[in-house]
């Protein structure tokens, strides 16, 4: 479980991943080779998005190391399933499956505040002191260039709180879950508002649905 070199800079490392090491114990998801899946293979320099969730999913082989995100061919958690619907509303077709990773692939950061959780216990590690990590990749992040937040719910909005900036953009709402997304999440555009703002900026667009992507909504979760 060594840090990805890219951030191994960052304080927490010298500071909170010590201890956070030594206490994990066994068994933990997404397991010591998925924990830093967000930040393996994607540079500070070459975020352009900021997604941030809470913590991995409690159920084993599900978890893959990166906020929202499922492994293939598991069945759609009903946030992501949601994410999905307003996908579809908005650019017309989502993903085939769950697996998120190509959206890292193209610079969007997919770290949850919290990387470790133990078999059906939601938030167990949550105040172990990995939210330093959110935001200390974050504002490293910064340095290269003004990013695109998506910050769904309060847990994400206060998480990062004071860190966007006058040339960010923005854009808070209810959480996808299908106790909040009818209160401001449905609607809100997300992907194609970040697609124009890079457009503006003279980079490339996301490609969130991916190949094989599905040109009809998925049933509602």
């Amino acid at each position: 479980m060594r840090p990805p070199e890219p951030w191994a800079h960052l304080a927490f490392f010298r500071n909170e991943w010590p201890a956070i090491r030594e206490r994990l114990p066994d068994g933990f998801l997404p397991g010591p080779e998925r924990v830093f899946a967000a930040l393996d293979g994607l540079r500070p320099q070459d975020v352009r998005v900021v997604i941030l969730g809470q913590d991995p999913y409690p159920t084993p082989g599900h978890a893959n190391g990166f906020a929202f995100s499922v492994t293939p061919g598991t069945p759609l958690p009903r946030s992501l399933a949601n994410i999905y619907r307003e996908m579809a509303d908005d650019l017309g077709g989502r993903p085939h499956d769950g697996d998120l990773s190509h959206w890292a692939a193209q610079g969007v950061l997919l770290l949850n505040t919290a990387l470790s959780v133990m078999p059906g216990q939601a938030g167990v590690h949550a105040k172990w002191g990995w939210d330093a990590l959110a935001r200390q990749a974050v504002a490293e992040a910064q340095t290269h260039r003004p990013l695109a937040f998506i910050l769904w719910g309060g847990h994400a909005q206060k998480a990062l709180k004071g860190l966007p900036r006058d040339r960010d953009l923005v854009i808070e709402t209810a959480h996808p879950s299908p106790l909040s997304a009818r209160r401001g999440f449905f609607g809100s555009r997300p992907f194609s508002r970040v697609n124009d703002w890079l457009i503006a900026r003279g980079e490339p667009a996301i490609d969130w649905i991916g190949a094989g992507g599905l040109f009809a909504p998925p049933q509602e979760g």
